[in-house]
C-alpha cells in the first residue's frame, strides 16, 4: 500500500514536467536552463536536426509514463487488496527519489535547441506507433492480473475476506508466477520502443526494471513453492518458458 505514495509523487511531478515539455513543443516555449546544464553535464549534444521528431517521442514517452503512474494509483485505491506487510524506509525514500528520476531521465533526452516563439515540426513515426500499441497491450494485461490478484481475497460481491496468500490462477498466471512483473517490463520496452529503439539511456532504464522485477519475481517464486506443495512445477518466476 505505500507505492501508492509513489504514484502520487509520480503523477504531480511527471505532469509537471509534461506541461513542460508540452508547451515548448506546441507552442514554442522553452526548457528550464537546468535541464540543459544537465545536457553539459553529461556531455550530451545538446542540437539536432531533428528536434522535432527527438520532442515528440519524449513528450509521448512522459504522456505513457503519467498515464502508467495514474492507472497504478487508481489501481492500488480500488482495485488492490494489501496485505498488513510493510516497507523498509530505504526502499520507500528510493522509489519515491526513482520516480521523480525517472522523468527527469526523459526530458533531459530532449534536444534543447528550440525555436523560441515557434512551434516545432512534429512527425509520427512507425515507431510511435507500435511503442504505443504495445504499451496499451501490456497494460491491459497487467491490469487483468492484478484483478486476478485482488480476487483472491474478495467474495463475488467484492468484500474482502482474506489478506492471506493464496495461489492465483488463469491468464498469464498459468505460465509465470509474477506476470504482472512481466507485464511492468513489457512497458518500459514499450516506452524504448516509442523512442525510436536508439535511446540508450532509457534501454539502461529498462534493464534496471528488468533485474528489480526479476530479483522481486525470483522471492515470490520461492515464497510459492516453499508454502505451497501442489504449487505447479512448470511455471517460470518472470519470463514464460525462460525464467
Amino acid at each position: 500500500r505505500w507505492f501508492t505514495h509513489f504514484y502520487v509523487v509520480s503523477i504531480l511531478w511527471n505532469g509537471f514536467l509534461l506541461i513542460w515539455l508540452s508547451r515548448a513543443v506546441f507552442f514554442g516555449g522553452s526548457l528550464p536552463s537546468w535541464i540543459q546544464q544537465v545536457h553539459h553535464a553529461l556531455g550530451r549534444d545538446s542540437q539536432s536536426e531533428d528536434a522535432g521528431n527527438e520532442h515528440f517521442s519524449a513528450l509521448l514517452v512522459l504522456l505513457l509514463l503519467w498515464l502508467h503512474s495514474c492507472r497504478r494509483l487508481a489501481e492500488c485505491l480500488w482495485t488492490s487488496v494489501f496485505s498488513n506487510g510493510v516497507i523498509h524506509i530505504v526502499q520507500y525514500c528510493f522509489g519515491l527519489a526513482y520516480y521523480v528520476a525517472v522523468g527527469s531521465t526523459v526530458l533531459c533526452q530532449v534536444p534543447t535547441n528550440f525555436t523560441n516563439g515557434k512551434e516545432l515540426p512534429v512527425q509520427i513515426s512507425w515507431y510511435h506507433f507500435i511503442g504505443v500499441v504495445m504499451y496499451i497491450w501490456a497494460s491491459l494485461h497487467q491490469h487483468k492480473c492484478l484483478v486476478i490478484l485482488a480476487n483472491l481475497r474478495k467474495t463475488k460481491s467484492g468484500q474482502v475476506i482474506s489478506l492471506s496468500h493464496s495461489v492465483p490462477s488463469g491468464h498469464w498466471f498459468e505460465r509465470v508466477s509474477c506476470p504482472h512483473y512481466f507485464a511492468e517490463l513489457l512497458i518500459y520496452v514499450s516506452m524504448a520502443i516509442t523512442f525510436g529503439f536508439h535511446n540508450v539511456t532509457w534501454w539502461c532504464v529498462v534493464m534496471y526494471v528488468l533485474f528489480n522485477q526479476a530479483l522481486a519475481a525470483v522471492l515470490c517464486h520461492e515464497y510459492y513453492q516453499e508454502n505451497f506443495r501442489s504449487y505447479p512445477k512448470h511455471r517460470k518466476a518472470l519470463i514464460p518458458f525462460v525464467f
